[in-house]
């Protein structure tokens, strides 16, 4: 655009800003109404942080607290008198609370009155009916409405199937009552909104086919009444993670229903690949002559999409500060008003500049106005509305409806939206900030999110979003499938031998097929690969901490290059899920960079005290030789962190890895041997555990040994190597991590939706295969038979099968042994306890559904003994005293997890809860390297925690040396 046409649209920009501030006149939104105890509180809120902070987490507890007591309580938890410069009304409510002055039934009465009356403020109704006047009401004013549905979360299939029911309830509602308004002319009906993930509860892109054909199957009976009615839909769209999922599937629908009424889709201005998709989207509809409304939003999920996608290491996906969002607000108004025969515009803002903009540019390209339209969202910026109805300006009203406790989310994201910094309707109405201010051209350029300063972050695992990523997943899987088969030897004393004796590792979900033959070794093996550690120690040990260092980071580097091939020979070999493989392997890639650097922050040496004619310096040297004995259920990254740990100290190590993932074993060896590790420094040397192991373990030249496994063969590690052999030099060190008896609680305060899926994920991923794995869940009061009842459908709902198929949530268990033990416990509970649930599965494989059980004593075997499959006892408890007993009545002290909302809550659990990790309010499985170091205590393990900061000091033998260095008085610090 040239200058002058740039100053000719700002100066229209700028007239269209005044008509509308002279419609509005003085006229204020009813939520910044200081007048009014509703704009009195966000006043504050907007002035206090930490008010803002607790009073959105208390309005989104409070739906959920079933009894008056508990309301009571968690309030004086929020609004301690003590540490809050609360309002008056609430410091005197909690004062008069504490003495007694008022009746919880009154407290909680006026607390939920308040929190509906808020509520209210966004939401429509808690139905059609009761939604009704609100809608009449704007439909009086000349307003459009788009409806959405809240409770729009679903776990199970049988929610996504009451949630498709619920708007065909109100498709028949809408449907009986459209007719004509507004000067006798045919309204426009009103729309409705849908999200997708709303209508298949195991949607994820990860499994793109069978996502978009379930989804479709929930979809079709809203769209073939919403065809008949004669209803407009549109497509919302969510996270980021499932925006071209929506897309795709929004294009399916209208492939399949070409002659559909009106179909729209959101998009996000906040993205910053937007205008691709509506430059997509624009060729799409033009070649299929298909003419689409597409709303223009903003985005309501920011600090989301920036916290999530950090944590995953991914990059964040939207700009990063709100000017960069308007700019494009602007850019993408334009392209959609350059393409209007293929698309009508809907924008959804409440900004006066960005409205002004959009008119102005309207009418710059002469584009009718019957032929876009405005949007907004019920409860926000009446002025702004009202002034655009007396324009002669089409304006719909995005309005929610929907019961109060599904409606947390949706008011948290509406009061976290007008008390934001940024908010222009805070700026306009609230700051009251001059005209020419609001009315300026948001800037070009911004900040990107800044990269790692080279430090160690974690590896980021794959985003099966991306097309690309998937496709490399397939061809893996397809590459591997081709090696199954080969041989593989012993790699002992430089030499690679093929045994007599071998190993044959099968894959569990087909257990005709043969992964990999790989040769087994026995004693004589093993003499020989500590002779050779020992011999290799001298020169190793005198490699610089840099040095040592570098082969992991060429080890890391090598993994990167074959993840793919990695984490599909796991999915064969150990039956792992693509997402669980495909982190194990990142989390092996994690323990490289991180014992890396760890070492050289371990490896500088440093000086103790200052002091004159003295120096003291401390130092760590290697221990010596090692064994490795590693298990099936992280093939790679657990092996790959003891193996990485104990070479870049300074040792030598001899690598048994299980008998049941010995060929991912084999590739951990050929990673390190890619790196240029010198001969002797890591053997391989797969074998039975009663032979081999037990015989490296008791070995007078073995220094120390790291083990992964069972509590029994831990235990028998331990008391071998506490015995002092012939020839022995050194007090073995035990390095063991031995499973756990994992609990989660969840209180009266938890949030139903995290809490389902937390405990679903930490219990079934993997089948329930992992140390960490959640085995009981204890709930207290209230909360046990709605939160069972979900948890049992959602069960129900996962998807059972080959791991190679991508939309699969449970494979096989890993072997005959493993399925005969788990199947042995769930008859147990059968006997002993009350089933919940216990789900067949007719597979070739050896597979075994989840299986949930109540009534079993906290004592009873299914409830102390680790089972190792997807095997969960409930507990309904009385209290959080209760809950906490049972939690921490087993030998173990592994994981542990709690839901709740409620602050004293955290605090005491986060105090009593006596475990290695304990995880608040997100599942109990999947700690990273770095930043939830592993491990356990009790009959846990000794305590020593993978992946964090100390973890190398069990590999090295600290070592301090003093030295005089006066020499007949002259003392050089003091020269």
């Amino acid at each position: 655009m040239s200058t002058e046409s740039r100053q000719t649209i700002e100066e229209r920009i700028r007239q269209v800003g005044s008509e509308l501030q002279g419609h509005m006149k003085e006229e204020v939104p009813s939520l910044f109404e200081k007048k009014k105890w509703i704009g009195r509180i966000m006043e504050r809120v907007m002035k206090d942080e930490e008010f803002k902070v607790r009073l959105f987490r208390f309005v989104d507890v409070l739906p959920a607290l079933k009894s008056d007591d508990l309301v009571v309580r968690v309030l004086k938890e929020y609004f301690s008198v003590s540490d809050l410069d609360a309002p008056l009304l609430i410091k005197r409510g909690i004062e008069r609370l504490s003495r007694g002055g008022v009746s919880s039934f009154v407290a909680a009465r006026v607390a939920r009155t308040g929190v509906e009356t808020l509520a209210r403020q966004f939401i429509a109704g808690r139905d059609p009916e009761s939604s009704g006047k609100a809608m009449k009401s704007l439909r009086k004013e000349g307003a459009d409405v788009s409806i959405d549905l809240l409770g729009e979360i679903v776990v199970s299939d049988r929610e996504a199937g009451d949630y498709r029911e619920r708007y065909i309830e109100l498709l028949n509602y809408l449907g009986e009552r459209a007719g004509r308004a507004r000067s006798g002319e045919k309204s426009q009906p009103p729309g409705i909104s849908l999200k997708i993930s709303s209508f298949y509860s195991q949607l994820d892109p990860v499994d793109w086919d069978g996502s978009i054909t379930n989804t479709l199957r929930g979809l079709r009976p809203v769209l073939d009444r919403a065809g008949e009615a004669g209803i407009p839909i549109t497509f919302d769209m969510e996270h980021y993670y499932y925006k071209d999922l929506t897309i795709e599937l929004f294009k399916k629908v209208l492939q399949e229903y070409p002659d559909f009424p009106s179909a729209g889709i959101a998009l996000q201005a906040y993205l910053r690949d937007t205008r691709n998709d509506l430059e997509g989207l624009i060729e799409w509809a033009e070649r299929t002559g298909t003419r689409i409304l597409v709303r223009l939003v903003k985005g309501a999920y920011r600090d989301y999409e920036v916290a999530v996608n950090r944590q995953k290491g991914w990059p964040v996906p939207t700009f990063m500060e709100k000017g960069e969002t308007d700019r494009n607000f602007e850019e993408l108004t334009r392209l959609l008003f350059e393409n209007t025969r293929y698309i009508y515009p809907a924008f959804a803002t409440h900004n006066i500049r960005s409205i002004s903009h959009a008119i102005a540019t309207a009418d710059m390209l002469n584009v009718p106005g019957d032929e876009f339209e405005f949007q907004m969202l019920y409860g926000m910026a009446e002025p702004v509305r009202r002034a655009l109805l007396k324009m002669g300006r089409r304006v719909t009203v995005y309005t929610a409806v929907g019961e109060f406790i599904p409606g947390m989310a949706y008011l948290i994201r509406r009061l976290l939206e007008n008390s934001s910094d940024e908010s222009f309707l805070r700026k306009s109405f609230f700051e009251n900030r001059p005209f020419d201010e609001l009315m300026q051209s948001p800037p070009a350029g911004g900040k990107v999110m800044e990269k790692a300063d080279g430090g160690f972050t974690n590896e980021p695992p794959a985003d099966f979003s991306i097309a690309s990523n998937r496709e490399k997943m397939r061809l893996a899987l397809q590459t591997v499938k081709t090696q199954t088969g080969s041989r593989f030897p012993v790699a002992v004393a430089g030499r690679e031998l093929f045994t007599g004796k071998e190993i044959k590792s099968g894959n569990p979900s087909d257990p005709d097929e043969i992964i990999g033959i790989v040769s087994s070794g026995g004693r004589e093996e093993a003499d020989a690969a500590v002779a050779e550690a020992r011999k290799a120690f001298h020169g190793w040990k005198k490699v610089g901490p840099a040095g040592r260092a570098d082969h992991l980071f060429r080890a890391a580097a090598e993994m990167r290059k074959q993840r793919f091939e990695l984490a599909a020979l796991e999915i064969y070999e150990t039956g792992k899920t693509w997402k669980d493989a495909d982190g194990d392997i990142t989390e092996a890639i994690d323990y490289l960079e991180y014992y890396g650097r760890e070492m050289l922050r371990l490896g500088r040496k440093s000086l103790l005290g200052d002091y004159p004619g003295e120096e003291n310096e401390y130092s760590y040297s290697p221990r010596g030789v090692g064994v490795v004995i590693s298990p099936w259920n992280f093939p790679l990254a657990i092996p790959t962190g003891m193996v990485s740990a104990s070479v870049v100290a300074g040792n030598c190590v001899i690598f048994k890895p299980s008998g049941l993932s010995p060929v991912t074993g084999w590739k951990l060896f050929e990673v390190f041997k890619k790196s240029g590790l010198p001969e002797g420094v890591l053997q391989f040397l797969p074998g039975p555990g009663g032979e081999v192991g037990e015989h490296l373990v008791a070995h007078p030249d073995v220094d120390f040994i790291a083990f992964t496994g069972s509590r029994e063969v831990g235990l028998r590690i331990i008391r071998l190597a506490g015995e002092t052999g012939q020839g022995q030099r050194n007090v073995k060190k035990v390095v063991a991590e031995m499973g756990g008896k994992n609990a989660v609680i969840v209180d009266e305060t938890a949030d139903l939706d995290e809490a389902v899926r937390g405990v679903l994920e930490s219990a079934l991923v993997y089948q329930g295969q992992k140390c960490s794995a959640c085995s009981r869940v204890i709930v207290v009061g209230d909360t046990y038979d709605e939160f069972t009842l979900r948890l049992k459908e959602a069960a129900e709902s996962i998807r059972i099968g080959p791991p190679e198929d991508p939309a699969t949530f449970m494979g096989p268990v890993i072997d005959v042994a493993a399925k005969r033990k788990v199947e042995e416990y769930i008859d147990l509970g059968r006997q002993k306890g009350a089933p919940v649930l216990i789900r067949e599965v007719k597979e070739k494989g050896l597979y075994v559904g989840p299986a949930l059980f109540e009534g079993l004593s906290p004592d009873s075997r299914p409830a102390q003994e680790e089972i190792f499959g997807p095997v969960v006892v409930l507990f309904r408890v009385r209290d959080l005293d209760e809950a906490l007993q049972i939690a921490n009545g087993t030998e173990y002290a592994l994981t542990g997890g709690l839901f709740s909302r409620s602050p004293g809550n955290i605090a005491k659990v986060r105090s009593d809860f006596m475990v290695g990790n304990l995880y608040i309010n997100r599942k109990i499985t999947g700690s990273m390297v770095g930043r939830q170091p592993f491990g356990g205590f009790g009959m846990s393990g000794v305590g020593s925690k993978a992946g964090g900061h100390d973890y190398l000091l069990h590999f090295m033998n600290p070592r301090s040396i003093s030295e005089n260095t006066m020499r007949r008085g002259f003392t050089p610090e003091l020269g």
